[in-house]
């Protein structure tokens, strides 16, 4: 009988132990996987900075690109581009906005802004459309030539020619080609080389070089 009552005390201490032995390595085991945890958090956390980072220096290169190509063509009306980052499921989401300051010393209910399409539409539009395919290319590293066809046909001629200088110097400061088919003969005077093509017996022929 005390044989027996010893033998099962021996193999409850016995059990204890392994219990015991257990629950101290799982302990260990969720200690780790904390440290494992709080050690994501943080490399997620630096990752999701680096993105930030990276997207807004994108978004303010774009902005000032756009920013500049409309100053410049538009150099009457002090157009300008400004962006609204936002995260929407997960994704990071850009809003462009085009604003119109009439001056320096203007109050905020007199600045003008909206979506380009919506508040400026065609000349102001089409040069963001523009510069946007220009900054594809860039980000692509596709190969620096655009090709429009009659993109500014319907452009406002007042800035044609400003619009026109404006391409070429981004044409010279970016290294890229730029094909234009327009109807827009004022486009002619700031074109480094044109050709003339008329229909002849509905036929396209060239007629001239300029």
């Amino acid at each position: 009988m005390t044989a027996n009552l010893k033998s099962q005390l021996e193999r409850a201490k016995t059990l204890r132990d392994a219990a015991d032995n257990r629950l101290k390595e799982t302990r260990q085991t969720l200690k780790r996987l904390n440290d494992d945890l709080v050690t994501l958090d943080g490399v997620q956390a630096i990752f999701q900075k680096l993105i930030d980072q990276e997207v807004n220096i994108g978004v303010q290169a774009v902005v000032q690109l756009l920013t500049e190509g409309l100053q410049t063509v538009f150099n009457d009306q002090n157009l300008e581009v400004k962006a609204d980052v936002a995260v929407e499921r997960g994704k990071v989401a850009v809003d462009l906005i085009t604003r119109q300051v009439p001056s320096l010393n203007s109050s905020p209910d007199d600045v003008i802004e909206g979506d380009c399409n919506e508040s400026y539409g065609g000349s102001v539009a089409t040069v963001q459309s523009v510069l946007l395919r220009v900054i594809i290319l860039l980000r692509r590293g596709l190969r620096p030539a655009l090709w429009l066809d009659e993109t500014l046909g319907a452009f406002d001629p007042n800035y044609v020619i400003n619009m026109g200088n404006f391409l070429n110097t981004l044409c010279d400061r970016l290294g890229m080609d730029l094909l234009d088919v327009t109807q827009n003969t004022t486009l002619l005077e700031t074109a480094k080389k044109a050709y003339v093509i008329k229909r002849i017996d509905d036929q396209a022929v060239f007629v001239g070089e300029r």
